[in-house]
């Protein structure tokens, strides 16, 4: 595993003092600006936020061109950053990886993020390479279920698997309730992983053993991006914590009765966070205690919603504070609505 995100980081408070100083955003009505100054005043699980911006001004250059670019300048630095650390803790050589995917869903480029960070990490000119996009803050998953075809058809024995997002190329500001909280939530990162056939024996073995997806097109709307003046907007509604616990319990509870397994066989749980409402939601609605979900909470604090590398960053935390073995679930959810879940085994 490897991740990486922007040297910037700033704390909520410094986000507060950039907003109340700036001149260069629309006009907020009274209520529009009441929830900006409540979500980074008060204590909503987030202290720091990574961000691809060098000063935090920048965050109100709100226009296209300006957003492109700095989705081109890092989605594609951060990819060959944690993908660099990946293969290094994997202990393989670029000329191992016989098929790349990347996932993001903050930025467009064609071609995709693969020609760059095969360009940069000198894969080979025969790798396979897989661009994925538009499946928001849960397409960690699906990246996966991908790799593991892969491995499974006999096609690649090495793959290497990234998600990277720029939220901060995908900042918009208007009265909605639900652009302003995601403008003040979601930080920037990327990670990486390396799965093989024929994984290292100096290392803690993480085995994928199944996983399920719940696919809602009735609920698409409740969080999604659209386009407008050009630029991402984020939707996201109010039901959003409610539909995500309930869509995690529905897949979770699929698995484990497929493999036979109760909720007190899971030693170790990797959830996506959202925010701090939709962790407890999720904790309410499995019947977990606080400390099951610590290190999702522990990479919120630390990051803010990440969007789809936040789960990855998890499962580095989960393994790196050594967490016990046995079997561990890790949950990502998102636009669409979509909800996965997957059952890992790890010694």
């Amino acid at each position: 595993m490897g991740t990486a995100a922007p040297k910037w980081r700033y704390t909520q408070s410094e986000c507060l003092a950039a907003y109340e100083k700036t001149d260069r955003l629309p006009q907020l009505d009274p209520y529009a600006d009441s929830i900006v100054r409540h979500v980074l005043s008060e204590e909503n699980g987030i202290n720091h936020r990574h961000l691809a911006l060098e000063s935090l001004d920048e965050a109100f250059d709100l226009n296209p061109d300006a957003l492109h670019a700095r989705f081109l300048e890092h989605a594609p630095a951060l990819a060959t950053q944690a993908a660099e650390r990946g293969l290094a803790d994997a202990e393989q050589f670029s000329s191992d990886i016989d098929a790349v995917i990347i996932s993001t869903c903050t930025g467009y480029l064609c071609p995709g993020l693969t020609s760059y960070v095969i360009e940069r990490l000198g894969l080979r000119s025969d790798v396979q390479a897989f661009d994925l996009v538009g499946q928001g803050c849960g397409a960690a998953l699906p990246n996966l279920r991908l790799t593991e075809s892969l491995l499974a058809s006999g096609g690649a024995r090495h793959v290497l698997s990234v998600c990277v997002e720029v939220c901060s190329a995908a900042f918009y500001f208007d009265n909605d309730p639900g652009v302003l909280v995601s403008a003040c939530l979601f930080g920037d990162g990327a990670a990486a992983t390396v799965w093989s056939t024929h994984p290292s024996d100096n290392k803690r073995r993480v085995e994928w053993k199944a996983a399920e997806s719940l696919i809602e097109p009735e609920n698409r709307d409740t969080l999604r991006f659209e386009q407008r003046g050009g630029m991402l907007r984020n939707i996201l509604s109010r039901q959003v914590p409610i539909l995500a616990a309930s869509c995690a319990e529905e897949v979770l509870s699929k698995t484990l009765d497929k493999h036979g397994l109760n909720r007190e066989d899971i030693a170790c749980w990797v959830m996506h966070a959202g925010g701090r409402e939709v962790l407890r939601a999720v904790r309410k609605r499995l019947g977990l205690e606080e400390r099951d979900l610590r290190f999702s909470a522990s990479v919120l604090r630390d990051y803010g919603n990440l969007s789809s590398p936040f789960v990855l960053f998890t499962l580095e935390r989960a393994l790196a504070e050594k967490a016990p073995g046995g079997w561990w679930w890790m949950s990502s959810f998102g636009a669409g609505f979509r909800c996965h879940g997957a059952l890992l085994e790890v010694d």
